[in-house]
């Protein structure tokens, strides 16, 4: 694995911290997927949060995704009435 430089690991904890909980374990999982074998720890020690963090991230984007999960309005439903 080749680690990245200062300046992206600083960019990439900006972007890190400026996320909500959720986003913040998908982004570390996907960040150490393209890294592969020793990829978690080193997310975790960039990012400052716990493997098991990632672990989390790793399990959550495997599960299918709801795309109507938070919808105002129920599928077919016209807002007209």
């Amino acid at each position: 694995m080749q680690p990245y430089g200062v300046v992206i690991e600083r960019t990439m904890k900006r972007f890190f911290d400026s996320l909500s909980e959720k986003d913040r374990r998908r982004y570390a999982a996907v960040e150490a997927a393209k890294l592969g074998h020793g990829g978690v720890e080193y997310m975790a020690q960039v990012l400052g949060c716990d493997p098991k963090t990632i672990q989390r991230g790793r399990e959550e984007l495997e599960q299918p995704v709801d795309l109507a999960a938070g919808r105002v309005r129920k599928k077919g439903v016209d807002a007209g009435g």
